[in-house]
Formats: structure tokens, C-alpha cells, sequence
């Protein structure tokens, strides 16, 4: 193994809310033990990877490296929680994310075409139209907290849209979603003494279960037919992959989006010459969404499972030992990115991998960049004025993670 260095860090859900904090160590890691071995107490011990090249290397070999079974970071005491509450299994759900070759592939392809810029669009004047009741409504006050009121709601609208769920159910799913990903920080955390996260799973079922329910007896053109109505030989899908892969679509298809979408309005704060660029030359919003996701990775890092003995930047890597692919870091990759601290809308190139890489490259990448691009071509030509009007604050989580408050004050122009 490596020489020991003391990165234990950033197996800690708070230093992802400490945005200085979190940069600097990742730098640090980046630069001086971009393989490093670590041991954080209350975790199973992992490398952690926080070069761009090196991320890039490991996912092109889905064969070598897994998902199963140590598909994110979690405490040994989340781990035995999982264990006694699935009868042993190491996963409580089974999404594309935690599926390897020939499963993942298999199920991948279940609703691959949907999420294609072919299918999506047909979306395209949907889109469009919510973003600009999302501003509009925006237009109404001169306040307001960003996650809270815009941020949060306008992607998981789209999502819901795609699933064909009703608008009243729209605050429930936010909910779920925020408890599954924030389960450490003490603003999204569930309220529950026992088991938290499997009483939030656990609701989701009752409600994708229902939904499935529905779509078997009345069809209709949305994934949610999609997947409830999907085969693997003849045979439809087992629940527990059915239940998941609604989860990933109704957490993931909007919380990342939102969560690039305010990290990307702050960063145009702090950078208003780079927000008067957008409105002179609004050609570059495009260039502009993909340096947000950049900016803000929402995606932190997936671990991986060696299958075999791999050697990288000379450290011997051993079979069986888990990996985590730290994305935040490689994003900020000086070997890639020139100038990778500065936020530039019109970066070119930006291979930045916010969307991860390989065969387990992003399914909505393309929809959430379709989202975010409609937003900001509503946003920034009526956008004549923004401020902070408080403190920004993040979600504690070491997975997906982003703003939780973005308290602004603002000038916005009649539409």
C-alpha cells in the first residue's frame, strides 16, 4: 500500500458543505496523492482518485473495475443497517448505477432511447414554456431563495412531466429525494429515530409500486409505461430493479439539474463580467450550462471494485480493494483545464466529466443540459440586477450534493 497520508477528510459529509474547505483539500490530494489510501474511522477502507486522466482510465474498464457492490461511500454502520434490513444484501436498491456488464447494458437500453436529443425533442416547446413561467414567477418579487423557490421545482417539473406523475405529487417527491441524498445533513435528513433511509425507500416503493399498478393497466407515452411494463426475456423485470430504476430517474433526473443550475446562478454572481458576456453574446449558453456542471459536479464521486490486481501512478492496487473516483476533483484538473479555478462561459475545450464517463456515462445528460439551457435563455436577457441577500449554504453529503440556500435579491425585466 501507499505511504499513509491523512485524507480522511473527505469521508466526511461536512467537509462537502465547507466550499473552501472541500477545494482546497481536494487540490491538495489532486497534487500531492492523486491515488492515496485511506482509512477514515467508521469506514471500510478505499483509494481515493482525484486525477482527471486517471478517473477517465479506470472507467473505460468496466470489466476491472465495478460498480457492485460498493456503488458510494458509505459507514460501516450504513452498511449493516442495509444488510439487516434487506436480509444480507449489501445494496438497498438496484439502479443502473450499482449494475454491472451484462445487467447494466440490458436495462440501460430499457429506456436509452427516450433520453436521447431525438426524443427529447419533442419536449423542447414543454421545456421552454415551463422555463418561462419559472421566470415569470420569479419576476413577481424581488426576492427569494433560489434553491428553494426556482432551483428545486423547475427540473423536478420536467421530471414528472417525463414520468407522467401528477403536478399535487410534486412536494412529496422533493422530499423523498432531498432525505435520500442529504441523509446526513440536519435540514434533509428524515425525522425518523429508526432506519431513516429505509423509511424513505420504503415510501418510494408504495408510491413507483402504485405507479406501476397504473401504467400496467392503462398505457400511456411516458417512461413510467416504460419501465412498468419492461421484460427481460419474456419476463417482466424484478421489482426491486423496477422500484430503483424509477428512484434514479425521480431523484437523479432533477437533483443533479438543480443542483448545477443555482451553483451555476452564484457562480455568475460572483463573476458578473462572465454574466454580461451571456447577455451580450447569448450564443454562448450553451458553453455557459456545460462549464456550471463543471463549476459544480453535482455528481461527487462512484466508488468501483477492483477484480484483479491494477497498478496506477505506482500504487499497487490490490483485488478487491474499492476505489473512489472523486469527480469534483478531476474537474478542477490543472493538467486538463487551463485556468481550472476560473469559471469561464465560454470554455472550449471542457472535457470536464460531471456526467461521468464510459458505459456508465449519464442517461440525462442530454435532457439536463436541454433544461438548463431553456432556463438560462429565459433568466439572463431580463436578469438586470442580482445580489446576494444572505449566506449561501450546501447540502452535507459526499454523493450528490450541491446549494441547499441561495437567498438572492434581483431586478427582473417584464417578459
Amino acid at each position: 500500500m501507499s505511504t499513509m497520508i491523512d485524507y480522511c477528510a473527505i469521508a466526511d459529509p461536512s467537509i462537502w458543505a465547507d466550499e473552501r474547505g472541500l477545494l482546497a483539500l481536494l487540490d491538495d490530494m489532486r497534487r500531492n496523492a492523486p491515488v492515496a489510501w485511506v482509512e477514515p474511522p467508521g469506514f471500510r477502507p478505499f483509494w481515493a482518485i482525484s486525477r482527471h486522466a486517471d478517473i477517465m482510465e479506470l472507467e473505460r474498464q468496466s470489466d476491472r473495475f465495478l460498480n457492485g457492490p460498493r456503488a458510494v461511500l458509505q459507514s460501516i454502520d450504513q452498511e449493516e443497517a442495509v444488510r439487516a434490513f434487506t436480509g444480507g444484501s449489501d445494496q438497498l436498491l438496484r439502479t443502473l448505477i450499482h449494475m454491472d456488464n451484462p445487467d447494466h447494458r440490458i436495462f440501460r437500453a430499457m429506456t436509452q432511447e427516450w433520453f436521447q436529443p431525438r426524443s427529447l425533442g419533442k419536449l423542447q416547446q414543454r421545456i421552454t414554456e415551463l422555463a418561462k413561467r419559472t421566470v415569470d414567477r420569479m419576476a413577481q418579487s424581488k426576492y427569494c431563495d433560489f434553491v428553494a423557490d426556482v432551483a428545486v421545482w423547475y427540473p423536478l417539473q420536467v421530471i414528472m412531466m417525463i414520468l407522467g406523475a401528477p403536478e399535487s405529487d410534486e412536494p412529496l417527491l422533493l422530499k423523498l429525494t432531498q432525505e435520500l441524498f442529504g441523509p446526513q445533513d440536519p435540514d434533509m435528513q428524515r425525522q425518523e429515530a429508526d432506519a431513516p433511509d429505509m423509511g424513505t425507500v420504503q415510501q418510494f416503493f408504495a408510491y413507483f409500486s402504485a405507479m406501476t399498478d397504473a401504467r400496467r393497466a392503462n398505457p400511456r407515452d411516458d417512461v413510467a409505461t416504460v419501465i412498468a411494463n419492461a421484460t427481460i426475456d419474456g419476463r417482466p423485470i424484478g421489482h426491486l430493479e423496477a422500484m430503483s430504476y424509477y428512484i434514479i430517474i425521480a431523484t437523479a433526473g432533477h437533483d443533479t439539474t438543480s443542483s448545477a443550475t443555482s451553483g451555476g446562478l452564484l457562480a455568475l454572481m460572483r463573476n458578473p463580467w462572465q454574466l454580461a458576456r451571456l447577455r451580450d453574446d447569448p450564443a454562448l449558453i450553451p458553453s455557459a450550462v456545460d462549464e456550471m456542471f463543471r463549476w459544480t459536479t453535482p455528481v461527487k464521486h462512484f466508488m468501483r471494485t477492483a477484480t484483479e490486481d491494477y497498478t496506477l501512478r505506482g500504487q499497487n492496487i490490490r483485488k478487491g480493494d474499492a476505489l473512489m473516483l472523486l469527480y469534483h476533483a478531476a474537474n478542477r484538473d490543472e493538467e486538463v483545464f487551463e485556468a481550472p479555478n476560473e469559471f469561464r462561459v465560454d470554455r472550449s475545450p471542457n472535457r470536464h466529466i460531471a456526467f461521468g464517463y464510459g458505459p456508465h456515462l449519464c442517461l440525462g445528460q442530454y435532457l439536463a443540459k436541454m433544461e438548463m439551457r431553456a432556463l438560462f435563455t429565459e433568466l439572463v436577457p431580463r436578469l438586470e440586477h442580482v445580489e446576494l441577500d444572505g449566506y449561501p449554504a450546501w447540502v452535507q453529503s459526499s454523493f450528490v450534493s450541491g446549494l441547499k440556500r441561495l437567498p438572492i435579491r434581483y431586478v427582473l425585466t417584464d417578459g
